[in-house]
Parts: structure tokens; C-alpha cells; sequence
């Protein structure tokens, strides 16, 4: 896959309402916008033996991150797959038109939620840890 930037999948105002129509969106969508830290914790989960890093972006001078990704060895993987890092910083540079600054992410999924106003697996309408395990396993790792 090639790197695509989150923000061509950012959720609708009935999405953003309605957590049963954000669920029901494919699940590209659903993993690029909405749930991006959800399948990045379970990147880092799934590879226990890898040291997998947590990364992500947020426009210049603001405190909020927009989307989320793993990091191994200079490459990510998030919603469009494994690109390399710089190649998925700059589809979202280049989508959001706009000046962005990468952000290293501590290991806590439950304070990252606190204070980027995520939600926790158990606040989406369905669980969010067996579709992201299914969408990881479709895509292989760089290392493999």
C-alpha cells in the first residue's frame, strides 16, 4: 500500500455523532480516522519481541495529535500499511497543507486517551481489538 494521509478519511458529523455509523465504515476508514491509536497499541501489542515505538503528528504549536502509527526501524504502519516513516509524514504534510511536527508517544494507551480525547477499546460501539488484530494480520512487516 501506499502511505495515505489520515485526514482523507476524517469522520462525517453523523460519524462523529454516532458511534454506530463510525463503526460500520470500512476498515480503512475506520483505522485512519477514529480509532488510529486503537490499531497502532495493537501494532506495539502484537510483536512482543520487536521494540516497536508509538509516533504521532499534530500541526505545529498545538498540543492535540490527529493521528496515531508504530514505528520499527524507520518504518510505520498505521491504516494504509508498513511505508516509511518520512513517506507517511509527508502524504499527511502534503493533505493537511500545512506545517506538521511528528510526535514521540509514551507507552500508556489509557493516558494518551486522557489527554488527546481518545477513546478507550471499551468506549466503542463494538471492541475494536479483534478488527485491529484482524487488519494488522493483512499486512506484513517489514521484517518478515
Amino acid at each position: 500500500m501506499v502511505a495515505t494521509a489520515a485526514g482523507r478519511f476524517r469522520r462525517t458529523p453523523i460519524e462523529r455523532a454516532d458511534q454506530r455509523v463510525a463503526w460500520e465504515r470500512s476498515d480503512q476508514a475506520f483505522f485512519a480516522a477514529g480509532a488510529c491509536h486503537i490499531l497502532a497499541w495493537t501494532c506495539r501489542d502484537s510483536f512482543p519481541d520487536r521494540r516497536i515505538d508509538l509516533a504521532g503528528v499534530r500541526y505545529v504549536g498545538d498540543p492535540q495529535v490527529f493521528h496515531v502509527w508504530a514505528v520499527r526501524d524507520g518504518w510505520a504502519y498505521d491504516h494504509s500499511g508498513w511505508n516509511p516513516e518520512p513517506e507517511l509524514l509527508a502524504a499527511n504534510a502534503a493533505f493537511e497543507d500545512r506545517p506538521l511536527e511528528r510526535v514521540a508517544l509514551g507507552d500508556d494507551l489509557a493516558e494518551f486517551c486522557a489527554a488527546h480525547h481518545s477513546r478507550l477499546p471499551h468506549q466503542y460501539w463494538g471492541d475494536p481489538l479483534p478488527r485491529a488484530r484482524a487488519y494488522l494480520s493483512r499486512h506484513t512487516p517489514p521484517w518478515a
